[in-house]
């Protein structure tokens, strides 16, 4: 038995957020939306990916947002997201990497990291 990777982080989101979600994960970070499964989708939410990275948002009734928990997702440039990105916050306590973190239009925290 051996775990050989991961296929996708579950973030919530309340109802009627996807707009917002579209803006940010494909505008921003520059992941693009796949479709959900046609059962799936009748819910709400939606899914994106990128190299090597998916992320599903699922719509939760009473939702709150992850302030602590979080994805982090490698990039190659640090600098630019940041500078897309005014209101993140660099933090340099990771070993071997630069990072900082944002938060996503309905709340939930996402880190974003360059190896050094």
């Amino acid at each position: 038995m051996t775990i050989r990777g991961l296929h996708h982080v579950q973030l919530a989101a309340p109802r009627g957020s996807e707009p917002a979600l579209r803006a940010f994960y494909a505008g921003v970070l520059g992941l693009r939306e796949v479709p959900k499964p046609p059962e799936l989708a009748r819910r709400g939410g939606v899914w994106f990916r990128g190299e090597g990275v998916e992320v599903h948002l699922g719509v939760e009734e009473d939702f709150r947002p992850a302030r602590k928990a979080h994805p982090a997702f490698l990039v190659d440039d640090l600098d630019a997201y940041a500078e897309k990105i005014p209101e993140a916050r660099p933090d340099d306590l990771f070993p071997g990497y630069r990072r900082i973190y944002v938060f996503d239009p309905v709340g939930n925290r996402i880190e974003l990291l360059q190896p050094v």
